[in-house]
């Protein structure tokens, strides 16, 4: 029932930017997006990439698995990337945070079942969204141009170390290095990963697909947005209608 109500209150999100940016009637340069005609390109190609491989997969994989199995997958990966969370809180100066953050990842991975149930939720230790770009941003690095990343989608120059510094601090990353067997089990759970992802984007990727004006603009406004209300813990306004035209997933990614 959470992921559902997440689910929904991200649908109302989409619908709330797409309204607003349907009141847009003069086009103009964004400034922080010098290199819109690359990135328009890129976006093309990952939607290609999409069209062609993720979402066939990710309908057959939201198809044939149970809800209680997806909750369960979903609640395991977001279990692992606690840890890349609990470093950044730290990293941000917010210690009662990376804390909190560190003793979901203990209960989670120990009562919880390798994190399949989200234990630490139902004991009062909410989940959280930290990651090292904002880690970045908080030490003063400028986000710098908007930049779609192939196959990963939006980000920015900063987003891109934020990517660099996420990946240094997600487990499955030194599986790697532990032997062919352990390298090809990383490999294996990155894909189960990327299209569980996927698939629970699959209905709010359809929104702005058929009702954005401009579906470029659409991703990059929702992108910036959203790195935005997570870089000031909420403190700003997701929707805000005087920087719709000028604007950090949609996929989580997403960064």
């Amino acid at each position: 029932m959470k992921k559902i109500m997440k689910k929904y209150r991200l649908v109302l999100s989409i619908i709330g930017v797409i309204v607003l940016q349907a009141c847009t009637t003069v086009p103009h340069t964004d400034p922080s997006d010098p290199w819109e005609g690359m990135n328009r390109d890129i976006l093309e190609f990952n939607d290609e990439v999409d069209r062609i491989l993720l979402k066939p997969v990710a309908k057959g994989y939201q198809w044939i698995t149970p809800e209680f199995l997806d909750v369960g997958i979903s609640n395991f990966f977001s279990n692992l990337k606690d840890i890349g969370v609990s470093v950044n809180g730290f990293l941000q100066a917010k210690p009662k945070q990376g804390t909190m953050d560190s003793a979901r990842f203990l209960v989670n991975s120990t009562v919880g079942i390798a994190g399949f149930i989200d234990v630490a939720t139902m004991i009062d230790l909410p989940k959280h969204e930290e990651d090292f770009a904002q880690t970045l941003a908080v030490w003063g690095v400028p986000r710098g141009p908007y930049f779609v990343i192939p196959f990963l989608g939006p980000s920015s120059v900063r987003g891109v170390g934020g990517y660099l510094g996420d990946y240094a601090l997600h487990p499955l990353t030194y599986a790697f290095f532990g032997g062919a067997g352990a390298s090809w089990g990383a490999t294996g759970l990155r894909t189960i990963e990327m299209i569980d992802v996927r698939a629970d984007f699959l209905d709010a990727e359809a929104i702005a697909s058929e009702a954005a004006v401009d579906r470029y603009l659409f991703f990059r406004s929702a992108y910036m947005q959203r790195r935005d209300y997570l870089i000031n813990d909420g403190a700003a306004q997701l929707l805000d209608f005087e920087d719709m035209d000028d604007d950090e997933s949609l996929y989580e990614g997403l960064e």
